[in-house]
C-alpha cells in the first residue's frame, strides 16, 4: 500500500512536470517520506517496537512526525489538482471547500486528533491492547500515520486549502502540540500515570527520544510553515482551489 502511493506520486509528478512543470525538490521529499514510512512499518521494526518501548517511541516518531512532514513537503494535494482529469479535480476542489473539510482541516481538530490520540494511547489501556490484539495494533498505526499527516498538512500550509487558519493561529496550535508532547515525554520518563508495562530504563529512553526528537520535528514543521506563509505563495494556493472548485 505504501509503495503503491509512492509509485502513484512519481507517475503523477512526471505527468505534471511534462505539462506545466513541477518543482524538483517535491518528488524527493515525498519519496523520502514514503521510504521512512515503509521503514517504520516493516515487520522487523515492529518486532523491535514490541520488545522495547524505546523502539516503539522511535517508531512513533518516525511514522507520526518525521515521515508525514516529508510527505507534506511533496505537496500531494497540489499534485492531484494539477494532474487529475478536470471533472475529478473539480470534485476534489468541492471536497476541499465542503463544511466537513473545513472542520477536519481546522488546526484545533488536527491537534485533538494527533495530541489527543497520544494521550489516549499512553494514559489508557489502549497501548496494552495494541500489543495484545493485532487489529488494535493496526488501527493505532493507521491513526498515528493519518493524524500525523493531517497535522503536518494543516500546520505547514504548503498545499491549497480554503479558509486556512492564519499563521498566528497555527503557531499557537503548534505551540500547544509541543507543550503536550513535552508533558507526555516527561511523564513517560518519570513513569507517572502512564499505562505502559515497560522497564524504567525503556520508559526513560522513550521519554528522552520523544522529548528531543519531537522538538526537532515540530521545530522543522514551524520553519516550513513560516517559509510557506509568504503572501505570493498563499495567493497562488488560494487560486488553485478556487479555479478547480
Amino acid at each position: 500500500m505504501v509503495a503503491a502511493v509512492g509509485v502513484a506520486y512519481v507517475v503523477l509528478a512526471a505527468r505534471a512536470r511534462h505539462r506545466q512543470g513541477w518543482p524538483p525538490g517535491r518528488t524527493p521529499a515525498f519519496a523520502t517520506g514514503i521510504a521512512l514510512l515503509a521503514l517504520g512499518l516493516t515487520p522487523r521494526f515492529d518486532a523491535v517496537a514490541a520488545q522495547d518501548f524505546g523502539g516503539h517511541a522511535a517508531q512513533h516518531l518516525l511514522i507520526a512526525m518525521v515521515a508525514p512532514l516529508a510527505l507534506v513537503l511533496g505537496s500531494p494535494v497540489t499534485l492531484l489538482l494539477r494532474t487529475l482529469p478536470h471533472a475529478a479535480a473539480r470534485r476534489l476542489g468541492r471536497l476541499l471547500n465542503s463544511p466537513v473539510a473545513h472542520v477536519l482541516t481546522h488546526p484545533v481538530t488536527a491537534l485533538v486528533l494527533s495530541s489527543g490520540g497520544l494521550l489516549v494511547l499512553y494514559f489508557t489501556p489502549l497501548y496494552r491492547l495494541s500489543t495484545e490484539q493485532t487489529w488494535v495494533h493496526v488501527l493505532v498505526h493507521l491513526h498515528l500515520v493519518l493524524s500525523g499527516f493531517l497535522f503536518a498538512w494543516v500546520i505547514a500550509g504548503l498545499d491549497p486549502a480554503p479558509r486556512r487558519a492564519g499563521v498566528r493561529t497555527r503557531l499557537v496550535v503548534l505551540g500547544v502540540s509541543i507543550f503536550v508532547h513535552a508533558c507526555v515525554s516527561q511523564l513517560l520518563y518519570a513513569g507517572i500515570w502512564v499505562q505502559v508495562d515497560a522497564p524504567v530504563a525503556q520508559l526513560r529512553a522513550a521519554g528522552n527520544l520523544m522529548y528531543f526528537g519531537g522538538d526537532i520535528a515540530e521545530l522543522a514543521l514551524a520553519l516550513v510553515m513560516l517559509l510557506a506563509a509568504r503572501p505570493d505563495r498563499a495567493e497562488r494556493s488560494g487560486e488553485v482551489v478556487h479555479q478547480r472548485a
